[in-house]
């Protein structure tokens, strides 16, 4: 039995790395689903045959009732905009069941020498000196049930790297729980606690803080290790955690919200890790390939993300980026603004003959993908050449305009990302920013001061005509001003976006 387990785990393996290569591409993506869920299906199973209690199988179908029916719940009932809180709240429970593992490994390490040490019993007529030499014996097993030094199948070498499993397994996991919280908080935008809000959190010596945090969980660590007194270890591992949860908090309270979508795939690598974590104390192979498979394409995912957005890896981890002050406050007079009615940008694109159009945030608040998609498509029924450009952060999940354009049917071959469309701008008649702001500022690359200061922009004021769908001249999600809006080429089309495409299908 146990090798037909090890089959079923490397089979999920398999599939697991088939689904991550299928999502790689719009094409295959829902091919790579069915791999992932297959994959997850065939894992359970090889776990359930684990079990061999009667209470064992009710209380894990009672779990998997449950979660499969919230599950289900939030399939129907979450929208795409929703989507970024809602994987950083996944991210949240891996976590949190990475650090209740770590404790039950721990616990599991107590001996339990002091319920025989305490039951000895004193043989009737026993002389002063054999009572003596019993509670000598009773006082030693005391005294052993006190150390942990020795667990069932675990010994020397086997037994420190245990330990190091418990205490990074809990650490990585209570830093993904209280992080994947705050990170929720902020996408969600109706906590109203500082933690939560876009602006980065700024505290007096913030970066002295994190690495005080570090430096004091390593020194715990080592007296983790060193030491065979349970007591002092569970005196170690309790104030780490406590530690470890304010460091999670402080770590993603403290990036700005233009950032979220590199956070959310930071806490992704976290998640991935913690997995592997709770699969080493488990000994549980699939646990450790999976996990370790989900953590490295997050960090990867993370790194060329950071890349697109010319910021430093490392700043991601320590939570240092998003805090520059702005030059100029979001309320300043930047020039005037131009308005159009949808028919006029009717008119405008009937008469274009390229068409660029830069989706953003606003576009799936607004639910607006599908009058863009058929907007698209009278568009190049009039042999006007319509193509997408999407920044690596449009939205605030990686992917996520990129999913809404394929639900409302939208080609693949004119979604193009920004390194393959920025060149053409200057051939562009006119581009349409329907809900975009952050990736479409040129603040980015003319401002050095601004908070966005060098991250890479989709450069849409080198058309003829840009057009800025928006409900108001509010900022957005990173709290930093558009100057595109007041530039010469530039005119605002105010209004719902989902209303205002429709009304210009309507005019065309």
């Amino acid at each position: 039995m146990t090798g037909l387990i090890h089959v079923a785990y490397i089979i999920s393996a398999l599939l697991f790395i088939l689904s991550l290569a299928g999502l790689s591409k719009q094409e295959t993506a829902r091919l790579g689903c069915t791999s992932g869920i297959i994959g997850m299906v065939i894992a359970l199973a090889a776990s359930l045959v684990n079990v061999n209690t009667c209470w064992g199988w009710v209380i894990i179908g009672v779990a998997i009732v449950i979660g499969a029916g919230i599950g289900l719940y939030l399939a129907k009932k979450v929208e795409m905009t929703q989507m970024p809180e809602l994987v950083a709240m996944l991210h949240c429970f891996v976590g949190l069941a990475a650090v209740l593992v770590g404790f039950n490994s721990f616990f599991s390490l107590e001996p339990s020498a002091v319920s025989n040490a305490i039951s000895i019993n004193v043989p009737a007529g026993a002389s002063p000196d054999q009572i003596a030499e019993l509670q000598k014996m009773s006082a030693d097993a005391i005294k052993k049930a006190s150390e942990v030094s020795a667990v069932p199948g675990l010994s020397g070498k086997e037994l420190y790297i245990h330990l190091v499993e418990i205490f990074l397994g809990v650490f990585i996991g209570a830093v993904t729980f209280t992080g994947s919280i705050v990170a929720y908080g902020k996408l969600n935008g109706s906590f109203k606690l500082v933690i939560f809000k876009s602006k980065a959190l700024v505290l007096p010596g913030k970066n002295l803080l994190n690495v005080l945090a570090l430096v004091i969980s390593a020194v715990l660590m080592v007296v983790f290790l060193a030491t065979n007194s349970y007591a002092v270890q569970l005196g170690c591992l309790i104030p780490m955690t406590i530690i470890a949860f304010a460091f999670g908090i402080h770590l993603v309270a403290s990036i700005g919200g233009a950032d979220m979508p590199v956070v959310i795939s930071m806490l992704n690598s976290y998640s991935g890790w913690a997995a592997a974590a709770a699969g080493f104390m488990l000994d549980n192979d699939l646990l450790i390939v999976t996990g370790s498979l989900v953590g490295s394409s997050g960090a990867i995912l993370s790194y060329i993300m950071c890349k697109a957005m010319n910021r430093s890896f490392l700043s991601v981890i320590l939570g240092g980026f998003g805090n520059k002050p702005e030059a100029a406050s979001s309320d300043e007079e930047q020039g005037e603004i131009r308005e159009l009615k949808c028919s006029d940008v009717a008119d405008m694109l009937k008469n274009a003959n390229s068409v660029v159009i830069t989706p953003g945030y606003g576009m799936a608040v607004a639910q607006a993908q599908y009058p863009v998609a058929e907007l698209t498509k009278k568009l190049r029924d009039k042999g006007v050449n319509v193509r997408f450009g999407i920044h690596p952060v449009a939205g605030r999940l990686p992917g996520h305009m990129n999913v809404l354009l394929a639900e409302a049917k939208v080609p693949y071959d004119i979604v193009l990302e920004m390194d393959e469309i920025n060149d053409d701008f200057s051939d562009t008649d006119v581009v349409l920013v329907i809900g975009a702001n952050d990736t479409v500022n040129p603040a980015a690359l003319e401002n050095p001061n601004s908070p966005i200061a060098g991250m890479p922009v989709l450069e849409v004021w080198n058309a003829k005509n840009v057009i800025v769908f928006k409900r108001s001249m509010n900022v957005g999600y990173s709290g930093v001003q558009n100057p595109l809006f007041f530039k010469e080429n530039s005119y605002m089309c105010f209004g719902d976006a989902k209303k205002t495409v429709e009304e210009i299908v309507s005019n065309i």
